[in-house]
């Protein structure tokens, strides 16, 4: 096979490749095993026809697609490994068609995008900032706090006014110029004044009240209101209070301790919400820092990306927010709506992020290669070994299913780039 190289354009390759025609007879005489078992010709059960009376009845062309599906893909492959020390293809092919005669090589061109060149900038010494990692104790008192609030007991209020915090049971009849409208009854209603989950004004407007009351809240639905036709309409509803309730806390002592947890004592308690905020702390510590560095690092290089590749990795974010709304059980068609947003919005919100993080990616495996940074067979298999106790499967299964889908050189590319970024924090100066 003969493979030659233009480069048509910065980081664009065209390659035209040239499969001889015996080669290509391959090809040709696969396609024949494959559309001769779809037709009929007379005289012949079907599958059974020669391959020359096929062509004498229909032509070489009723071969062609099937064969093209074969050689193309193959040839293209091979060219690749041919060029690889040169050339990385970062985008899928073009395929332009030069020859197909009968009795001559089989010629087309394959055009894609190339990874690109990189010039490194600083990389070693960087300064950077750590963040840090102590507990202070108002941060424990404020998880207490919340644990507080969560084991809270709700006690009925009788006299009292309603405050903030307090839950209200409550009817309520919605009218816009004096006619009900769609939506705005409700019975048994459970509101709790303060969480802002009502039309803006309207929480605010029941502080005070006491059961029994009855009063006439006036709201202004917001311009970019759910139901549209409701926007900026004016709304009176008339609310009665069947109910109030108010949260009572439990105090800070050792019983608390041991309602809400497995020890058995406040202090306890308060030591292993010190260790479990230290974790958390030390965790985003070095999250931070690892994305400090690593921006840095990417900053001080010099790299012109294709834009292929940053569309290759918007769709990538794309599908995964979809894939995270669905397994929360919500359509992404039905968020896009909800949001009133289109894919071309998000995709314009998450552009800056995506160049971001395939800059990032360059210049991290381009430090790798000047610092001979791989990763090894232990560590490939050391993160197979995560994956398998993940998902409760055999070590072994795993392997195989990855080998087989083609996942592992994405393993090691992202070993090698997290082994890259522990490079950068060992040559850095940390303040």
């Amino acid at each position: 096979m003969k493979v030659t190289v233009a480069e048509v354009s910065k980081n664009r390759v065209e390659l035209t490749i040239e499969v001889p025609e015996e080669k290509f007879e391959e090809s040709l005489e696969k396609a024949y095993r494959i559309v001769v078992k779809k037709i009929n010709v007379p005289g012949f059960r079907k599958g059974k026809a020669p391959r020359i009376v096929v062509e004498n009845m229909y032509g070489r062309e009723i071969f062609m697609e099937e064969a093209l599906q074969d050689a193309i893909p193959k040839a293209y492959e091979q060219a690749l490994e041919e060029v690889k020390d040169k050339y990385t293809a970062v985008s899928s092919p073009e395929y332009e068609m030069v020859q197909i005669d009968k009795k001559k090589p089989f010629v087309f061109k394959a055009t894609f995008d190339t990874k690109p060149e990189v010039k490194l900038g600083q990389y070693k010494g960087l300064e950077v900032e750590k963040i840090a990692t102590e507990v202070k104790d108002e941060d424990i008192d404020a998880e207490i706090e919340k644990m507080r609030q969560r084991y809270a007991k709700l006690i009925v209020i009788e006299d009292e006014e309603a405050c903030e915090g307090d839950f209200l049971t409550i009817d309520f009849v919605g009218k816009i110029a004096g006619e009900p409208f769609e939506g705005g009854t409700g019975e048994n209603y459970s509101l709790e004044l303060g969480s802002h989950t009502f039309i803006p004004g309207f929480e605010e407007q029941l502080l005070g009240v006491k059961v029994g009351e009855t009063k006439d809240v006036v709201v202004t639905f917001p311009d970019e209101y759910q139901v549209e036709e409701l926007a900026e309409k004016e709304a009176v509803f008339t609310v009665t209070v069947k109910e109030v309730k108010r949260k009572e806390l439990a105090p800070l002592d050792d019983e608390f301790a041991k309602d809400v947890s497995e020890f058995a004592t406040l202090q306890e308690l308060r030591q292993d919400i010190a260790n479990k905020l230290k974790k958390t702390a030390e965790n985003k510590a070095e999250y931070e820092l690892r994305k400090a560095v690593t921006k840095k690092a990417a900053e001080n290089a010099e790299v012109e990306i294709p834009e292929s590749m940053i569309e290759n990795r918007l769709n990538q974010m794309i599908n995964d927010v979809a894939f995270r709304l669905n397994q929360q059980g919500i359509p992404f068609e039905k968020y896009l709506e909800l949001t009133n947003n289109k894919i071309d919005d998000l995709r314009e919100m998450y552009r800056p992020e995506a160049e971001a993080l395939v800059k990032a990616d360059i210049v991290l495996e381009k430090i790798a290669q000047e610092e001979d940074i791989q990763a090894t067979a232990e560590e490939v298999d050391e993160e197979i070994k995560k994956l398998a106790e993940k998902y409760q499967q055999e070590t072994d299964k795993i392997h195989e299913v990855l080998e087989k889908q083609g996942q592992i050189p994405s393993i090691e590319f992202g070993i090698m780039l997290d082994k890259t970024v522990d490079f950068i924090i060992e040559q850095a100066n940390l303040k």
